[in-house]
């Protein structure tokens, strides 16, 4: 019988040889990771067996790439990967330590969920939870907050939270709240912003979540950024990155002189409307941009190279096409109804 596959997505991997970080295609089995140069590709380019191994995460052995986790085996081999995002990282680390643990203890791999772990109550739905916290009129008012000469923007501060549990009568006092809270830290509906924050949910803290006005959280999905005190032409040219983010994740996209498809890490905003990209293996600054206002996407089922994809056109008088695009990942079309609403 085949190991079961847990996860599966494209990740960005550290050589074993060189320092060099490609995307590779990487599929989470109960007893090892097999990673793939495509996805489409039968034989896996390498195995990590997770028997004896552990994981490391966050890892900081390399300063300016975020969300890199290690797996180290029993032979003493690290393998560092690399997620497009805070939340894909976790979700690896996460299935990841549970199958590991499921090794040593002799079990089969079963996903459980928050609510026996942390002994939530029976009435408390996680999802319908966040999404009134989210209401634009009843939930929480969503700041530009500053702290150490930094200004971090659509943020909340945690005694808000547990205010906020209290007065919408979802918690009987902060105790309770605090859990409740936690358990949405835990399950990725509420994200850390800032040393204190961050600094409780590494586990330096008693618990993940702080009841402390100066301890910053946010939505995942809020336009969260974090800057540092700047002039009025740095605001300006930030503008294009403050919508909201609707979806991230990494595509093929095809080259506009050489015509080659490589894997981008895309993330789309709105309000305004942009689709960013950048390389997955590189540093924080986009590669290009493609404005949305005045676009239309048409879904492609075949074209000359026999890739099914997306074709961009500009609804402009220059008609100048733009970034043809092929998912590869676990991102459907619903990301094409997403852009079609811009």
């Amino acid at each position: 019988m085949e190991p079961k596959r847990i996860r599966e997505g494209y990740l960005v991997k550290k050589g074993s040889m060189f320092n060099t970080w490609k995307p590779m295609w990487v599929i989470l089995l109960e007893d090892g990771i097999e990673f793939y140069k495509k996805k489409s590709d039968n034989s896996p380019k390498g195995m990590i067996p997770l028997k004896g191994s552990t994981l490391t995460s966050p890892c900081q052995d390399f300063g300016k790439r975020m969300f890199v986790f290690k797996i180290t085996t029993t032979k003493q081999q690290d393998h560092f990967f690399q997620a497009a995002f805070l939340e894909e990282r976790d979700g690896w680390v996460r299935d990841i330590k549970k199958a590991i643990k499921c090794i040593e203890g002799g079990q089969k791999f079963a996903r459980k969920s928050t609510r026996r772990s942390i002994r939530l109550p029976e009435t408390i739905d996680l999802g319908a939870l966040y999404l009134s916290m989210k209401d634009t009129e009843k939930g929480i008012k969503e700041l530009n907050l500053e702290k150490d000469k930094k200004v971090f923007n659509h943020c909340f501060t945690g005694n808000c939270v547990i205010d906020w549990l209290l007065s919408n009568n979802s918690v009987r006092n902060r105790q309770e709240g605090i859990m409740i809270a936690s358990s949405l830290l835990n399950e990725g509906y509420l994200q850390p912003a800032g040393d204190l924050s961050k600094s409780a949910v590494d586990g330096t803290a008693e618990n993940p979540f702080l009841d402390n006005a100066d301890a910053f959280y946010y939505f995942p999905d809020s336009g969260f950024f974090c800057e540092d005190n700047s002039s009025d032409d740095d605001v300006i040219l930030k503008e294009e990155f403050r919508g909201v983010i609707i979806k991230q994740g990494c595509l093929l996209k095809q080259g506009h002189r050489r015509k080659n498809w490589k894997v981008r890490k895309f993330i789309l905003r709105e309000d305004p409307a942009y689709l960013h990209y950048y390389d997955p293996a590189g540093g924080e600054d986009p590669l290009g941009a493609i404005h949305l206002r005045g676009c239309v996407v048409t879904s492609v089922e075949s074209n000359t190279d026999g890739k099914n994809g997306f074709l961009w056109e500009r609804a402009v008088s220059t008609q100048a096409p733009l970034p043809h695009l092929d998912i590869l990942t676990a991102l459907p079309h619903p990301l094409t109804h997403s852009l079609r609403h811009r």
